[in-house]
């Protein structure tokens, strides 16, 4: 068993294991921390996920963008570039269908398709962080090929959310990862 998927395992049963009390708490952290964050709080065209497997919910926060008229898109497996992901508007009566991994995804509608660039903010769910901003996911590689380049002026910026057991002092890397700028714990706020 490599360590990644140790990694994987471990803190996916962390999370799973906070209540449903922990996972709305956290939520809302999260929330008020973007609030009080001027250069998140001002975002109008930001990306979100569903949360699936005890991630971070970012419910709340998608409430919140939608009461100050932001737009919020939601990421979709791309249907003719595999292994990418696509971002689809996401409104309160969407029509939501389960992709191949079971998440609930928009259904394809090109008229509701914003280029990635054009995107402000991306969050991004993840399984493991560390202290350098170094980020393990479910290990399908969607973030990590969607965010090569931001830090080129190629795309939006990613911003990971994870539950502060998230954490662990440093993950093993690869050279396709994509190490991530600024991360939301309910616990604190990391910038690299």
């Amino acid at each position: 068993m490599t360590a990644r998927h140790q990694i994987r395992q471990q803190i996916r049963e962390a999370r799973r294991r906070l209540t449903h009390a922990e996972q709305q708490a956290a939520a809302h952290a999260i929330t008020d921390r973007v609030a009080g964050t001027p250069h998140l709080a001002q975002a109008q065209k930001v990306a979100l996920y569903l949360a699936n497997d005890g991630e971070l919910d970012p419910h709340p926060l998608i409430d919140w963008y939608w009461s100050r008229g932001a737009q919020v898109y939601l990421p979709v497996l791309h249907h003719f570039s595999p292994g990418h992901l696509m971002f689809l508007r996401y409104e309160p009566d969407a029509h939501l269908i389960a992709n191949r991994f079971g998440i609930p995804e928009p259904r394809l509608d090109i008229r509701l398709l914003l280029p990635k660039n054009e995107l402000e903010v991306i969050y991004t769910p993840l399984v493991a962080f560390d202290a350098t901003g170094n980020r393990i996911g479910m290990g399908g590689g969607f973030y990590d090929r969607t965010l090569a380049g931001w830090h080129r002026g190629l795309g939006p910026r990613p911003v990971g959310l994870a539950h502060d057991c998230q954490q662990l002092p440093e993950l093993p890397t690869d050279h396709w990862d994509v190490p991530l700028p600024e991360l939301l714990t309910p616990g604190q706020h990391w910038r690299w």
